[in-house]
């Protein structure tokens, strides 16, 4: 049964879906600063008109202008109210029929007022004497200034004081029979007779508003639009970009399909992380089939080397069985140790290959080579052993002590009369070398002879020969100290092998485990062992 595909379950949607979020809170945060900087803008500019407006209103009031001749010219876009200390309205705007926002809701005055106020009667100059005839002559002089016609009368009050511009109220007014929200500016006239006086002035927010509405509008038509069209345009680059994707999961679906490690997923002819992706997940299947081509090999060669002692031995059981008299119980044993060896060995390789890790307990190598050289009574060849002083490494004292043994044995095979190991130390590293006067190993096989189950043709002719696993093991313990083990030349002519382990104290390198050892080998399957 197929399960159900959830929403936004690929790639591509939460691409898509992800864009078009970020999207959409930069385009509403943008929305929305651009209202209200429009707003703002709008209404200074209201303001700034009916401050205006409301000036000339006030000047007019100030150079003492009647209240019933004031000049109220544009009222109709500007309402205005003139109100005494009281608060009682003294004019207003001829077609203002009501309004709010002021603090005075009156649009009509009580009664029609005086024509002559604000403006006090003037104290009468005292005329001077003398001929009214001189003074008619005189009058007629005009040779006086010109600059002092504009001048005002003798004992004309001084000009009332208007005050800036108070804080701006909003508030609604009638006008015409159409009601409009409007932004009203206040001033006060003072040091003038009958004052102070309040001017109240609007100017119109409809334009701002209708600017603001059709603004919001556009944006709520065009915002969804884009939102689409970004959605849109993701999905359709993102199935563009994830296509070579799509085209290496079904590449490999019909590996897994058809397991055939031979085969290989398209690399795309690029250089991003796609075509990275193809040509590690191409790396990953060549040391996959080189790993199940190891294994394969593994299982017959350990089957071949398991069936000869075992053969042996039932062979030898069954003849024991029918005539007793004739029973190799020494040849029993040799087999039995032989195929207990084996079984060791590949038990061995087996935890190596599972990632079984090194010790990390300091141990003298020195001390361990002449404890191991004096437990060797039973060799062909007696082993020298040149070893002087203490050298400490760290690691597992079981598993350098096979290292050694495995590498005296292959010694004593080859050997033509001395076995030679040595203990020194180069730098930070420690040298265990064991060397022979054999015939040596060919330059080309220097690195084969350390592959699983591989014997030179001069050792398998040996019925003592190993199974070709002690030089393997070896290299791999090596590793997993952080070391090395190669072979050379001896100078008496024989094989040299040099095992470089990092000296105790030192923090050793540990290289990732390549081949076998890196994607498991087949001796966990021999054995039953479950392998990382």
């Amino acid at each position: 049964m197929s399960r159900l595909r959830r929403p936004f379950s690929s790639v591509r949607s939460r691409a898509a879906l992800a864009a078009t979020a970020v999207v959409a809170v930069a385009l509403v945060a943008a929305a929305f600063a651009l209202l209200f900087a429009l707003r703002s803008n709008l209404t200074n500019e209201a303001s700034g008109q009916a401050d205006q407006f409301s000036n000339e209103v006030a000047q007019q009031i100030a150079r003492h202008v009647p209240i019933g001749e004031l000049d109220l010219e544009g009222s109709e876009d500007h309402p205005t109210q003139v109100v005494d200390a009281k608060g009682r309205l003294l004019i207003a705007s001829e077609d203002l029929a009501k309004i709010t926002g002021t603090g005075v809701s009156a649009v009509r005055p009580p009664s029609t007022p005086s024509t002559t106020a604000p403006t006090p009667t003037p104290t009468p100059t005292p005329t001077p004497t003398g001929d009214d005839d001189d003074d008619d002559s005189g009058g007629d002089d005009d040779s006086g200034d010109d600059s002092d016609d504009d001048a005002p009368p003798p004992g004309a009050p001084d000009d009332g004081t208007v005050s800036s511009p108070g804080k701006h109220r909003t508030g609604s007014a009638t006008v015409d029979g159409r009601t409009v929200d409007y932004v009203f500016s206040e001033r006060r006239v003072s040091d003038i007779a009958g004052g102070p006086y309040t001017v109240f002035t609007g100017s119109s927010l409809g334009p701002q508003q209708s600017a603001v509405r059709a603004t919001t509008i556009a944006m709520a038509i065009g915002v969804p639009a884009l939102l689409v069209v970004v959605g849109g345009v993701t999905w359709l680059v993102t199935r563009r970009a994830l296509r070579p994707v799509e085209g290496i999961r079904r590449e490999m679906a019909a590996i897994t399909a058809s397991e055939d490690l031979t085969r290989r997923v398209p690399e795309p002819q690029t250089h991003d992380e796609v075509a990275k992706l193809a040509r590690t997940t191409n790396e990953t299947l060549t040391a996959l089939e080189a790993s199940v081509d190891r294994q394969r090999r593994f299982v017959a060669d350990a089957s071949h080397e398991l069936r000869s002692p075992i053969a042996s031995l039932r062979t030898q059981l069954e003849v024991g069985e029918a005539h007793p008299e004739l029973l190799d119980v020494p040849g029993a044993v040799a087999d039995t140790v032989r195929l207990q060896q084996l079984a060791a060995d590949l038990l061995l390789l087996a935890r190596l290959d599972a990632g079984e890790q090194a010790g990390r307990t300091r141990l003298d190598l020195a001390a361990l080579v002449r404890e191991e050289v004096s437990q060797r009574s039973t060799d062909r060849i007696p082993v020298t052993a040149d070893v002087r002083g203490s050298v400490e490494v760290a690691g597992s004292r079981g598993q350098l002590a096979r290292v050694l043994g495995n590498l005296l044995d292959n010694a004593q095979r080859h050997a033509a009369g001395e076995v030679r190991a040595t203990v020194r130390r180069e730098g930070g590293r420690v040298v265990l070398a064991v060397a022979d006067d054999g015939s040596g190993v060919p330059e080309a096989e220097r690195e084969r002879i350390f592959e699983r189950f591989v014997r030179l043709d001069d050792a398998r002719s040996r019925d003592d020969g190993g199974a070709g696993l002690g030089l393997a093991i070896a290299r791999d313990v090596a590793h997993r100290h952080g070391g090395t083990l190669e072979v050379g030349r001896a100078e008496a002519g024989g094989a040299l092998f040099e095992l470089r382990l990092p000296a105790a104290g030192r923090d050793p390198e540990r290289p990732v485990p390549t081949g076998a050892s890196a994607l498991g080998a087949a001796p966990a399957q021999v054995l039953g062992d479950r392998r990382e």
